[in-house]
């Protein structure tokens, strides 16, 4: 009878560290960093860059809109600098307010608050290049995946398929003065 037990117990044991062990040497997926969405993150010392994507218009647009979500973890403002590409290009600057939360790019019709590439020629499915620095902290370079606005969700993301340019309006030239037309006044 006491080695059935004991046989019994020894089972028992065996099934209890056989199905249990798996998890003592099986990587965790719980400890892993890793992007939940479509966009990638990175660090730039303490302004955190997340969640970043570009949107295009699929059929034909030549402008990029950068969506990004900037964070300053620090005490003080920064200025972000975001630069497209091989970092020849003229860059954009973002403004993070200290411990404060900054999203670009979320209204693409504004004329204010985003970062657009233009022109931009890449394909949505693609990743693009896009460079994060401030101040004498060391940059980050993302490969920033393009996306267009198939998925509803970034449907109201994307931009308009050019930029607008600016209209010019008469400037005077040096010989052309403006007086204003006299006007009747009441005698004193």
């Amino acid at each position: 009878m006491k080695a059935r037990v004991a046989a019994s117990v020894v089972l028992a044991l065996t099934v209890a560290f056989g199905t249990a062990g798996c998890g003592l040497i099986a990587p965790q997926a719980t400890t892993k960093h890793y992007d939940a969405s479509d966009g990638v993150s990175g660090s730039v010392g303490t302004i955190d860059v997340r969640n970043a994507i570009i949107v295009t218009d699929a059929s034909g647009g030549t402008v990029g809109s950068l969506v990004v979500t900037l964070v300053n973890t620090g005490s003080t403002a920064q200025r972000v600098t975001v630069t497209a590409g091989d970092k020849s290009t003229e860059p954009a600057y973002v403004t993070v307010d200290a411990g404060q939360t900054k999203k670009v790019g979320t209204e693409p019709k504004s004329t204010s608050g985003n970062v657009f590439f233009s022109p931009f020629s890449t394909l949505p499915g693609s990743l693009f290049p896009v460079y994060f620095q401030y101040g004498d902290q060391t940059g980050v370079q993302l490969q920033v995946p393009v996306l267009d606005g198939a998925l509803p969700e970034y449907g109201d993301l994307v931009p308009p398929t050019a930029l607008p340019t600016a209209t010019p309006t008469a400037v005077p030239t040096p010989g052309e003065t403006s007086t204003p037309a006299p006007t009747e006044t009441a005698a004193p």
